[in-house]
């Protein structure tokens, strides 16, 4: 039978271990992408969630490569919502002139 219950105490208490760890990781992700889609139209909120990106990182519960990456993609995110407003209105409206 393969894939089945150890027969070993210490197996057992691995998979334990283990089921309970994957739970609290895959809250823990789920919370992340919850506060990273949040942030990117909030640039309130984007220290906070840099600050859990890296405490993840440490953890252990995503790669440090993943949360310098998450980083850098809000902070971009940031900077061109910021703009968009800006050269929205300074933009002048395109398009042909209505001949009558």
């Amino acid at each position: 039978m393969v894939g089945g219950v150890p027969n070993i105490k210490a197996a057992i208490k691995w998979t334990r271990q283990s089921e309970k760890r994957t739970q609290r990781n895959l809250a823990a992700k789920t919370r992340l992408k919850t506060l990273y889609k949040k942030a990117k139209g909030n640039a309130d909120a984007a220290p906070s969630v840099e600050g859990a990106f890296d405490r993840a990182a440490a953890k252990g519960i995503i790669h440090p490569n993943k949360a310098a990456r998450k980083k850098s993609r809000l902070a971009k995110a940031i900077r061109v919502a910021k703009a968009a407003p800006a050269a929205a209105s300074a933009k002048p409206a395109r398009g042909r002139a209505k001949a009558k």
